[in-house]
């Protein structure tokens, strides 16, 4: 069984009992995050793009732990430049890591080091597939069609979508990801930890079931069993 854990923003950590994998490790700074950085483990990092909120306190964490960090070519060696043990990645990869594999995606969104004005490769979206279960991280992103594709070629028990808007997806635009993907459990991310991407999580639950689909809003530090 898979513990999944929501740390606020978009940042989750998903542990097998044998390994820990963190996505987007943003806590410093995050007002979700009920956890220090310097308290987290972590055997893997998986990245989705490189901005602040995201890329968060992934070289703290992975030196502390000799973490891997999974992410797109340019991040990964971004990475691997501060010191960080990393596996590089391309869109439409898959590798088999010991605890599953993992496979980027497209994301409509940006990726770049803000405060390097340093241009960090694609923006991503991932799909894990771990003891039996499969879960999609949209990373930032809007809306696009290929999702009916990930849905199609996935059975995907887990899916965590943006719904903060203005950045992302909002409410509506995730509520259809959810359709194209055919997930059996979406869950919210991306909300309420800036004041530009505040939304509420029971509005996109409720939208969720009445297209006849399952919805889990899992509160910030807590997790749920899949």
């Amino acid at each position: 069984m898979l513990k999944i854990t929501n740390h606020g923003h978009s940042a989750f950590e998903i542990n097998s009992g044998k390994y820990i994998i963190l996505i987007d490790p943003f806590f410093t700074g995050n007002k979700h995050a009920g956890t220090k950085a310097a308290d987290i483990k972590a055997d893997y990092i998986i990245l989705t793009h490189a901005h602040g909120d995201h890329f968060g306190d992934t070289v703290e964490i992975a030196k502390s732990n000799n973490a891997e960090v999974i992410a797109v070519h340019e991040l990964a060696n971004y990475a691997n430049s501060k010191g960080c043990k990393v596996h590089n990645m391309g869109i439409g990869g898959q590798w088999d890591f010991p605890f599953g594999k993992v496979k980027f995606t497209i994301a409509h969104h940006s990726s770049s080091m803000e405060s390097e004005g340093l241009y960090m490769g694609e923006p991503a979206g991932v799909i894990i597939t771990i003891e039996g279960k499969t879960i999609y991280h949209s990373g930032d992103t809007g809306l696009f069609l290929d999702m009916k594709l990930i849905g199609e070629m996935n059975s995907i028990d887990l899916a965590l979508l943006p719904i903060g808007d203005n950045f992302t997806m909002g409410i509506d635009d995730a509520v259809k990801a959810v359709e194209f993907l055919n997930c059996k459990t979406a869950v919210p991310m991306h909300y309420d930890t800036f004041p530009v991407i505040n939304s509420d999580p029971e509005e996109f639950k409720r939208k969720v079931e009445s297209i006849g689909r399952k919805c889990v809003v899992i509160p910030f530090g807590s997790s749920i069993d899949l």
